[in-house]
C-alpha cells in the first residue's frame, strides 16, 4: 500500500505524539488523506499531561485525536513479564515490545466504532515495532489493513531520516520537542524507557551517556541504603512497604523507589532484532527490575530443580514471543498457561536493600509453599536429614560412574594422563 492508494480515504494512525507521529500525520494530510489519530495512555513518564499529545496531533493536521486509557492493561501485561521473568536476551524487560501489543489492543475497538479499516504507524522498516504493530493487528482483526509510511518509497524519498523530519516540522510550524542537537531518541511508557539511535549507535558511547528519565545513574544515587518490601499473593503484588496496591500502583511505586536508587537505569544491550540486524539500546526499567528481582528471590524458594528447568525454558520462549510480535499467538498463551501452577505457588513477602543500582536480598517471610527448610539445609546436627543416608545415595550414583570408566568413556585431558 502506498500514498497514492490512500488519497481521499480516512485512516487511523497509532501515534505517540513525537517527531515521527507529527511528521507522518502532516505528510499524509498534505497528500489528501484524512487522518484520525489514536494514542494510548500508557502512563508515559515523559508526558506531564497526556492530553498534550492530543493537542500536538490536532496541530499536525489530524481530523480527530483520541486518547485511550491503557494504563491498567499495560501494568497487568508487565506483571505477566515479571511472573515469567521474560527478559529478551538477558537484559531487556520487553517494555516497548509489550506496549505495542497493548496499544493495538486498545485502539482497534476505536477504529471499529468509526468504521476505519486502515491503521497506520510510524515505525521504521529496520526495527521490531513494525512487526509488532503488523502482527498484533493481523491477529486481532484481520480485516484491518496496515500502512507504514516508512515502507512507502515516496515517504522515504522525502524523508531520509531525523534531520529531514525535523526540518519539515519546523517549516510547517509543528509542535515537536525533537531538535537537531538531541543525541538520541526515546520511547516511553509505564514499564520503562528505551533509548536508541543517534550517538548511542556508536559503541564508543557509554550507557551512562543518557540522561535518565526515571531516576539517577548509580553515581548520583543517595549514599544511604533504602529497603523495599513487596508481598505477593499467587504471583500478584498486593502490598508495597505495607500498603495495599494494584498492579499499576505497584509498578508506579517501584518505579519511583527503584529509580531514585538507580535500579534498572542505563541497562546496555546489543540485541538481535527480529529483522536480522543487531541494534544497541540503553534501557530504563526501575519498577520492572525491582519487582522482578524480588519475584526471582521468591521463585528460588518454591521451584524445585525440575520446575526450575521448565520455567527457565518457558521464560526464554515467552521473551522471544513478545519481542517478535507474537503476544496474542496461541503458543504464547499456552506458554503462559504452562507456568500458571508455578505462579500460584509464588506467595510470600520479600525485602531487599537498594544501594546505588544494586538490589540485595534482605529477608523472605510468609511463603507457605517454600521448599527451603533451615533445619534440613543446616550443617548442624538438627532436622530430619541423616548424613548416613547419603551413603546409599552415593553408592547408587557410583554404579554409573564406574561403568563409564570400565567402558573407557571417561574423558581426561591429555595433560592429566
Amino acid at each position: 500500500m502506498n500514498i497514492d492508494q490512500l488519497k481521499g480515504k480516512t485512516i487511523g494512525a497509532a501515534v505517540s505524539g513525537g517527531l515521527d507521529s507529527c511528521t507522518m500525520t502532516r505528510w499524509l494530510v498534505n497528500n489528501g488523506v484524512k487522518v484520525v489519530c489514536f494514542s494510548a495512555d500508557l502512563a508515559q513518564p515523559d508526558e506531564k499531561d497526556i492530553n498534550d499529545v492530543r493537542h500536538r496531533m490536532l496541530a499536525s493536521g489530524a481530523d480527530e485525536a483520541v486518547i485511550v486509557d491503557a494504563k491498567d492493561a499495560l501494568a497487568e501485561a508487565g506483571l505477566k513479564l515479571i511472573q515469567t521473568q521474560s527478559k529478551y536476551e538477558g537484559g531487556y524487560w520487553n517494555t516497548t515490545g509489550i506496549a505495542r501489543h497493548i496499544t493495538v489492543q486498545a485502539i482497534l475497538p476505536e477504529l471499529r466504532k468509526r468504521q476505519i479499516n486502515i491503521l497506520s504507524h510510524g515505525s521504521t522498516g529496520r526495527g521490531n515495532d513494525q512487526v509488532r504493530f503488523q502482527l498484533a493487528t493481523n491477529m486481532l482483526n484481520p480485516n484491518i489493513q496496515v500502512y507504514a509510511p516508512w515502507r512507502d518509497q515516496k515517504f522515504l524519498d522525502r524523508f531520509g531520516g531525523r534531520r529531514e523530519m525535523i526540518n519539515f516540522c519546523q517549516q510547517n510550524g509543528l509542535p515537536i520537542t525533537a531538535t537537531h542537537e538531541k543525541p538520541y531518541s526515546t520511547d516511553a511508557n509505564l514499564l520503562g524507557l528505551t533509548h536508541e539511535a543517534g550517538r548511542l549507535e556508536s559503541l564508543e558511547t557509554p550507557a551512562s551517556f543518557i540522561t535518565p528519565g526515571m531516576g539517577f545513574h548509580p553515581q548520583d544515587a543517595p549514599e544511604d541504603v533504602e529497603y523495599f518490601t513487596v508481598s505477593f499473593d499467587q504471583g500478584i503484588p498486593i502490598e508495597v512497604n505495607g500498603s495495599p496496591v494494584t498492579p499499576l500502583a505497584a509498578i508506579d511505586q517501584a518505579n519511583r523507589i527503584g529509580g531514585r536508587n538507580a535500579v534498572g537505569i542505563g541497562t546496555h544491550v546489543v540485541e538481535n532484532r527480529f529483522v536480522g540486524i543487531k541494534s544497541r539500546g540503553v534501557y530504563e526499567s526501575p519498577g520492572m527490575e525491582l519487582i522482578g528481582k524480588c519475584y526471582e528471590y521468591l521463585l528460588q524458594l518454591v521451584l524445585d530443580r525440575r520446575a526450575r528447568r521448565v520455567f527457565d525454558q518457558v521464560s526464554k520462549q515467552i521473551a522471544e514471543q513478545v519481542y517478535e510480535g507474537y503476544w496474542f499467538a496461541p503458543v504464547t498463551q499456552s506458554l503462559l498457561g504452562s507456568i500458571e501452577p508455578f505462579t500460584k505457588l509464588a506467595s510470600g513477602e520479600i525485602t531487599v536493600s537498594l544501594y546505588k543500582g544494586n538490589v540485595s536480598f534482605h529477608s523472605a517471610t510468609g511463603s507457605p509453599h517454600s521448599l527451603y527448610s533451615e533445619k534440613t539445609a543446616s550443617m548442624e546436627a538438627i532436622g530430619d536429614f541423616n548424613h548416613v543416608d547419603s551413603e546409599g545415595f552415593l553408592a547408587v550414583l557410583g554404579i554409573g560412574a564406574r561403568a563409564l570408566s570400565v567402558a573407557g568413556q571417561t574423558i581426561v585431558n591429555a595433560e592429566e594422563n
